[in-house]
């Protein structure tokens, strides 16, 4: 017992001086001679002491919190070294390596920076300042590191000025990839850029778009912040807070930022996805606080602490909710392995991690595997120097590759073999057993464009120095009482897209979905977003569709408008339907009711035709105009009621350019002919000398029918090449499409319909002036009767059509069409059909006569007979007269003596008294 009290103060002592930094090589860490020495910073414990005492001194203190993950880090580049040297690759040439430890400083590693420029082969490690440093050699040929992006930053700042290589393993954020900033950089990982984008992808994908974000206040997590920022918005991701939590442990706030930032989670109610840019002793103590509240959400873990093994070993993790995180790719980690089994066969003299390691081991012994990482970062170096004694050769390989962080490896294996490759390549014609062989900017140009092969992989730098392998999207889940980390996709960088190995994979993937993390529900299809007060684009109402608009997504930002013309749709529309195609077609009722109407005409029409042929020589007949007038009369109204099919039906350019035509030339030769049966009329009954001379200068019945027929052709000509009607769909109406004749020219239609007017008006004036004909044969009243007809319909037609839109139109006028022919022909034809068929005994050459007769006897009323012997004329009287005589004084009028003539002698002679009003011309008489 004695000998071992002597001993452990002995083994203290040395344990003690070997962690204080009395000199400048009790900074290294690790280390091993070579031809050409490559620089390592790591950030093997995770703070570094900062004592209360004042006034402060500029002393490198010791560390604490002691990593696992990154000592592995460590030996993954010592292996790495080591397999190169052991390989053919150099052709002797001997790499060697200085590491150092950051403690999680830049300060620190500022210092060790500072050590990396000092001049080779110097007595003391003194920095030169030369304004050239082209030839200058210094003690490393390049850099491995380091383990964060803000230290990665201000290194490669002092790097710059002797552009010494440094290769990254674990540093990305984003602007670290600015060659004009960081122009020695370069990184065997992707940049945040790509990490961002995969994280927003798979937010995007899951149906979430309410998160909150949790980043370390220094660069890496500002970088980390504005990059997801910028494609959280070009994915219409919204970030709910960001909380922003102190880089280092030893700062006095943390636990409160720890708090706030828990509160804010509480707070948010509709925030289920938390992603989170920390580093793992952040983590673990933000982890251990939400375990105690009992929060449960989605944890989104970027490259830095998602592989972590001893997260997932904190207590009840499980009840944390799902930890879905990125990892870098990583590759076959048996030959690392293989090396961490005979780590207790290493030398510990010249690797100072290596036996701090195994004191804390030693230290640790009594401790479970599953604790034996808490045990071993609660030490810090003062610590052991009191603990060391204690101590065992049990190495716990099992639990050093239970804490591997494969991505981490790969890469940091990846940065030595690319400078042992660039080294060969830059050694080809050089004796680099001479470290001054090259400078390290030479190798520097080599490294940009080295390509190697890894794993059956082309491995080269991109040209922001980048190495984009890809992710490993990783999965925290529970097996047997345990939480295990799972891989259950690839992230592709160039397809911007995940990739499953297997279907059970990606079910897990899409399970993500079930999850909830929006700030308003999604708008169903038919709805869109209506952004309400709050500032984020991701809250919003969701409002429906107006009319003839649609949407046909979910959560769309606008509904998008329906082609007005030819489709529509009601509110809260998922789609756009197509309009209905509507005219006056044969099948609409209305349409079938004015044929059957037109059909009447028509047979009526015939009916007409077939009496008046019957009784072709009835004085009815010839008093008609005779068998001809009246024929051409009834073609025109069969026209007229033929051409109302024209407007029934798809229109057609055939239908729209003939059927206004065919109307009014039809109507114009009907009118025409009416207009001449007036006339003679006139002509007939007229006793005015020269109202009479006048008549039968104008009436010239084909000249007239011709004219007055051929105008309207001409009307109807020009209107037809110049403005001719066409076929046109009016889209007003919301759900239908109304086809139907544009007629060209409203003037030329209304140039036709007035030229129909004033014959008709021409023709009424006439039969006007005839309308006390004898009352059996009142032909001209009837005239009138159809005439007015005529101006009434078409007088109501005018506003009617106006104001009538959709596909009715057609059928107004229609109706008016049948209303004036219906008129017309009523008025011309049955009166005399009547007199036809029940008053025959008027429709006789006697009684027709004697109704001239007394009609005539009306009109030339008393003849008055001056200077003429009566005896004379009593004795010989020419004609049968009753009551020759004036006897009476009752039947002499003003002197005159009324007399009466005999029909019979009336109509076969002339009659001669002097003096009177004028003579009855049988010829005239007998023509009507």
């Amino acid at each position: 017992m004695a000998l071992v009290a002597l001993l452990i103060p002995c083994f203290v002592i040395s344990f003690d001086v070997t962690h204080s930094c009395q000199n400048a090589d009790n900074f290294v860490g690790a280390s091993s001679p070579g031809d050409i020495v490559i620089g390592g910073l790591f950030a093997v414990h995770g703070k570094m002491l900062h004592p209360e005492e004042h006034p402060m001194r500029p002393v490198i203190q010791n560390c604490a919190g002691f990593e696992i993950q990154v000592f592995l880090q460590t030996l993954a580049m010592i292996h790495a070294i080591e397999m190169i040297n052991n390989s053919t690759l150099l052709s002797g040439i001997i790499l060697g390596y200085e590491i150092y430890d950051t403690c999680a400083e830049v300060t620190k590693a500022m210092g060790a920076a500072l050590r990396f420029l000092a001049k080779f082969n110097a007595s003391k490690d003194t920095v030169e300042y030369k304004c050239n440093y082209s030839d200058y050699i210094p003690r490393i040929k390049a850099v491995i590191g380091s383990s964060y992006s803000e230290i990665a930053m201000a290194v490669s700042r002092i790097l710059n000025l002797q552009l010494i290589p440094l290769v990254s393993h674990a540093s990305s954020a984003e602007i670290l990839s600015d060659k004009i900033r960081f122009p020695s950089f370069l990184r065997t990982v992707p940049s945040d850029f790509y990490q961002t984008r995969g994280m927003v992808r798979l937010i995007h994908r899951s149906g979430w778009n309410w998160i909150g974000l949790i980043a370390t206040d220094d660069d890496y997590g500002r970088s980390a912040l504005e990059s997801f920022g910028i494609q959280a918005m070009a994915n219409k991701v919204c970030i709910a807070f960001k909380e922003m939590l102190p880089a280092y442990l030893s700062d006095g706030t943390i636990n409160a930022k720890v708090n706030q930032a828990l509160e804010k989670i509480v707070k948010e109610t509709r925030v289920n996805v938390i992603v989170v840019f920390l580093r793992q002793f952040h983590v673990t103590k933000l982890f251990k606080k939400a375990i105690e509240r009992n929060i449960h959400k989605i944890w989104i873990a970027s490259d830095n602490w998602s592989a972590a093994v001893k997260i997932t070993s904190i207590p009840n993790i499980k009840h944390l909710g799902t930890v879905v995180g990125f990892a870098y790719k990583s590759e076959n980690m048996s030959t690392f392995h293989d090396f961490l089994k005979t780590l207790h066969l290493q030398a510990t003299e010249n690797n100072m991690f290596l036996k701090e390691y195994s004191v804390l081991l030693s230290t640790c012994a009594h401790v479970e595997d599953q604790d034996l990482n808490k045990c071993i970062s609660n030490y810090s170096q003062e610590n052991l120097i009191y603990q060391a004694g204690i101590r065992s050769q049990i190495w716990r390989d099992d639990f050093l590759m239970a804490n591997i962080e494969p991505g981490f490896i790969q890469s940091t294996m990846l940065a030595v073999h690319a400078i042992a490759y660039a080294v060969r390549e830059q050694c080809k014609d050089r004796d680099c057993k001479n470290p001054v062989a090259f400078a390290p900017w030479e190798l520097l140009e080599e490294l940009k464009k080295v390509t190697f092969t890894d794993n059956e992989k082309e491995v080269h730098f991109d040209a922001k120095g980048d190495l984009n392998m890809g992710y490993d999207v990783l999965l925290w889940k529970e097996i047997s009482g345990h939480m295990v980390i799972t891989e259950i996709a690839e992230y592709d960088l160039q397809k911007d897209d995940f990739i499953f190995k297997d279907e059970e994979k990606e079910i897990e993937f899409l399970n993500f979905k079930k999850v909830k993390s929006t700030c308003s529900r999604k708008c169903r299809p038919g709805q869109m977003k209506k952004v309400s007060a709050s500032p984020h684009t991701c809250c919003y109402e969701c409002v429906n569709c107006p009319e003839d608009h649609y949407t046909n997504q979910t959560d769309m930002d606008y509904c998008f408008l329906c082609n007005n013309k030819t489709h529509w749709a009601p509110v809260n529309s998922t789609t756009c339907y197509k309009k209905i195609v509507e005219y006056l077609s044969w099948n609409d009722w209305f349409a079938i009711l004015l044929i059957i109407l037109s059909g009447l005409g028509v047979v009526l029409i015939f009916a007409i035709s077939t009496i008046f042929t019957r009784n072709l020589d009835t004085p009815v007949v010839k008093a008609s105009g005779g068998l001809t007038v009246c024929y051409v009369i009834l073609l025109c109204h069969f026209f007229i009621f033929a051409s109302t099919g024209f407007f029934i039906g798809e229109p057609r350019e055939f239908k729209c350019k003939s059927r206004q035509a065919f109307f009014g030339i039809s109507f114009a030769l009907c009118i025409s002919c009416i207009l001449m049966k007036s006339l003679k009329i006139l002509l007939a009954f007229s006793f005015d000398p020269k109202l009479q001379n006048f008549l039968k200068c104008l009436y010239k019945p084909i000249p007239i029918v011709v004219t007055c027929t051929g105008i309207q052709v001409v009307i109807c000509t020009f209107w037809v090449i110049f403005r001719s009607p066409f076929v046109e769909q009016k889209f007003f109406i919301r759900r239908v499409i109304i086809l139907e004749c544009n007629e060209g020219s409203i003037v030329a239609f209304g140039v036709i319909l007035s030229y129909i007017a004033a014959l008709a008006f021409i023709c009424f004036i006439f039969a006007f002036k005839g309308r006390k004909l004898p009352e059996n044969y009142n032909e001209a009243k009837f005239i009138t009767f159809g005439m007015l007809i005529y101006f009434i319909a078409w007088i109501t037609f005018i506003p009617v059509y106006t104001t009538t839109f959709g596909k009715y139109r057609p059928a107004v006028e229609i109706t008016v069409i049948l209303i004036s022919n219906y008129g017309i022909l009523c008025c011309n034809f049955l009166p005399k059909c009547y007199i036809i068929l029940y008053k025959q005994e008027t429709n006789t050459k006697s009684a027709f006569l004697e109704i001239i007769y007394n009609y005539s006897s009306k009109s030339v009323g008393s003849l008055t007979v001056n200077q003429i012997s009566l005896e004379s004329n009593c004795t010989n009287p020419q004609y049968p007269i009753t009551n020759s005589c004036c006897k009476s004084e009752k039947n002499s009028v003003n002197g005159n003596c009324h007399f009466e003539v005999s029909k019979h002698s009336l109509i076969r002679e002339k009659v001669p008294p002097k003096n009177a009003a004028g003579p009855i011309s049988r010829k005239r008489l007998s023509s009507i």
